[in-house]
């Protein structure tokens, strides 16, 4: 498989995908057509011309699966598909409606090229249970893509400490889930992003990732740190929270 998993598509100060662009059109086909799937916000066509603007110049066809009336048709006309951010939990019940959950995840295991970010990059995982995102709607299911086996949480951010809040912190939300759930968990901090290739997996950006295990304390990983070994894992999940 080819996956570039992105934390975020926006970085502060910067043009949509502009803090990646080099990665990503490197990543993607050359002059290929690229299948992006909107649906995690609800505006798909102003969604889909943010991402024309953004990667045409580079040679690469845009195409939005929600402009053809067979979603999963116009994914497999397509080279490379991009998954994009919004809400983790409205996407994935629009993947499953549509039938590109199962489309989506037999393309890529047959090799076509994956690139998500935020939401698009949670869908990689077994399931939704890090994300960050509000339930907004209910999908059938918690399980999304399963393209790598561990847990991803994007956008990870890093305890405050000159904070008044007393909510809880990241690291404590992962934490808990890990009082439940055996699977690692890598946390992207926005600048990051993972890139697997194969077998072979490897943190990329300019910030460190953060690696959560049950058991041990977390684990910085600096850019260009291989994380191949989490490819390897089986995850095992408390089935009474899968939204079965």
């Amino acid at each position: 498989m080819k996956l570039l998993l992105l934390s975020n598509s926006t970085q502060h100060g910067r043009e949509y995908l502009a803090h990646a662009l080099d990665t990503v059109t490197g990543f993607l086909p050359e002059g290929g057509r690229l299948a992006f799937v909107p649906y995690a916000l609800s505006d798909h066509d102003a969604y889909t011309a943010q991402v024309r603007k953004a990667l045409e110049p580079a040679g690469i066809t845009v195409r939005g699966v929600h402009e053809s009336s067979a979603p999963v048709d116009e994914l497999h006309a397509c080279d490379a598909v991009f998954v994009g951010g919004g809400n983790s939990f409205r996407l994935l019940a629009e993947l499953y409606a549509t039938g590109l959950r199962q489309a989506v995840t037999e393309a890529v295991r047959g090799g076509m090229p994956y690139m998500g970010a935020s939401a698009g990059t949670n869908m990689a995982a077994p399931t939704l249970r890090t994300t960050n995102d509000m339930p907004i709607v209910q999908p059938p299911s918690f399980e999304t893509l399963g393209l790598v086996p561990f847990q991803i949480n994007p956008h990870y951010l890093d305890p405050d400490p000159g904070s008044t809040h007393k909510g809880e912190t990241r690291e404590q939300r992962l934490t808990e889930f890990l009082e439940e759930n055996d699977v690692a968990v890598l946390g992207l901090r926005e600048g990051s992003w993972l890139r697997v290739t194969g077998d072979r997996a490897r943190v990329e950006g300019a910030r460190p990732a953060r690696l959560f295990r049950r058991g041990t304390p977390p684990e910085e990983l600096p850019a260009d740190t291989e994380v191949s070994e989490l490819l390897r894992h089986s995850p095992r999940f408390d089935r009474r929270t899968n939204g079965e």
